[in-house]
C-alpha cells in the first residue's frame, strides 16, 4: 500500500512555535527564538518519519509541539482529524493516552525517586487502561516487551545502565498503549552497540504494536535505515521531503545534498566529493529575509532573498522548497 493511500493521523498547517526572550529591569519581551516556522506536514497511520537537521534547526521543537508539550502559537494541528491547536490543557488528557514521547535523556525522563514498577503503574492508573488488579500483571508484560527481566521493576532508575533506562522510558511510553510515538533521538545518547540494540526493538515494537512514529535524529544513517520518509530541516522550516529510499539517490535540495556527503560510505573505495556549506547558520532570533539558506548556498540567486520557498512536490513522495532546483 503506497503512502498517499494511507490514512493521515497527524496533520499540521503553516505551524508555528516561537520563544520569546525577556530582558531588562521590567523583563519585557525584546526578542524571539523563531523556533518553527510555518511548517506544514502530514504523517500517515503506519508510516515512520525521520525528522533530520543540524542542531537547532527546530525539529525537537516541531516534534514536542506536534504531541502538546508545547502549545502552537499559530497555525493549525490535527490529530486523528481532532483540532487539537488550541485545546486546553485540561481537555487534552484523555488525548494524551494516544500519542507519547520518548525522550532523549533516559535517566531524566525519569523520577529517580519512584521505582520502574511504580512509574508504569502511575502512567496506567492514571489512564485506566486495565483494571488495578491487573496493573503488575501488566507491568511485567512491558518490562518483557522491552527486553528487560520483570523482576527488575522494583528496582531505581539509578540502578540500570543507559541502555535499560532507555527501555524503560520505551516502555513508559508504550504503558498507555498510544497510536503515535514521538521519538526525540532515542539512541543519541548510547554506544553504538547499544543504538543497534534499541533500534532493532523499536523496529520490532513499530510492527507488533503498529505504531505510527516521528522519530527525531541528526543522524542520517539511522534515518536511512529506520524511517519510511525523511523530512529535512533547516532554521524551522522544511526544506525537503523524500522516500527514505531514495536518500542516496534523488536528493535535491543543497542543504540535504550537504548533509548527506557528509556521510561514511558502504563501499570505502567509492570517492565522493564532501560539500562544504560556508558560513554560519544564522542566528533564529534574526531570521534573513527570504530563503533562510541562501547566505550559505552555492545556487543562491538575488531573487532568492524576495520570498520564502515553497514546498513543491516534484514527484510522488518527494518534495523540495527551492525554486532554482525546481525551475532548473
Amino acid at each position: 500500500m503506497s503512502i498517499t493511500s494511507k490514512k493521515v493521523l497527524v496533520s499540521t498547517h503553516n505551524l508555528v512555535k516561537h520563544f520569546p526572550i525577556f530582558g531588562g529591569l521590567f523583563r519585557r519581551e525584546t526578542a524571539r527564538v523563531h523556533a518553527v516556522n510555518g511548517v506544514s506536514l502530514d504523517v500517515f497511520r503506519g508510516e515512520t518519519v525521520g525528522l533530520v537537521g543540524e542542531s537547532g534547526c527546530g525539529k525537537t521543537t516541531l516534534g514536542k509541539t506536534i504531541v502538546r508539550l508545547y502549545k502552537p502559537d499559530s497555525g493549525t494541528l490535527f490529530f486523528d482529524g481532532i483540532d487539537i491547536t488550541s485545546t486546553p490543557e485540561k481537555d487534552l488528557a484523555t488525548l494524551r493516552r494516544r500519542f507519547q514521547i520518548i525522550f532523549q535523556d533516559p535517566y531524566a525522563s525519569l523520577n529517580p525517586r519512584m521505582t520502574v514498577a511504580d512509574t508504569l503503574a502511575e502512567a496506567i492508573g492514571f489512564h485506566h487502561t486495565v483494571p488495578k488488579s491487573q496493573i503488575p500483571e501488566r507491568i511485567a508484560e512491558l518490562m518483557s516487551l522491552c527486553g528487560l527481566r520483570p523482576e527488575l521493576a522494583h528496582r531505581f532508575p539509578h540502578e540500570f545502565s543507559g541502555g535499560q533506562r532507555q527501555r524503560i522510558g520505551i516502555a513508559r511510553a508504550l504503558s498507555v498503549e498510544p497510536e503515535f510515538v514521538m521519538a526525540d533521538e532515542p539512541v543519541s545518547a548510547l554506544d553504538v552497540s547499544i543504538q543497534a540494540q534499541l533500534l532493532n526493538l523499536l523496529a520490532d515494537l513499530r510492527e507488533r504494536l503498529h505504531l505510527t512514529v516521528l522519530f527525531v535524529s541528526h543522524d542520517l544513517k539511522v534515518v536511512q535505515h529506520f524511517c519510511d520518509r525523511v523530512v529535512v530541516m533547516y532554521l524551522g522550516r522544511i526544506v525537503e521531503i523524500l522516500p527514505a529510499t531514495d536518500l542516496e539517490t534523488e536528493v535535491l535540495h543543497p542543504y540535504s545534498k550537504a548533509l548527506l556527503s557528509a556521510l561514511p560510505k558502504r563501499d570505502p573505495t567509492v570517492r565522493t566529493k564532501r560539500i562544504h556549506v560556508a558560513g554560519e547558520v544564522p542566528s533564529p532570533i534574526d531570521l534573513p529575509s527570504g530563503c533562510t539558506f541562501r547566505g550559505r548556498c552555492a545556487l543562491a540567486r538575488p531573487e532568492c532573498a524576495d520570498r520564502i520557498p515553497e514546498l513543491v512536490s516534484i514527484r510522488p513522495n518527494h518534495a523540495i522548497a527551492c525554486p532554482v532546483v525546481t525551475q532548473s
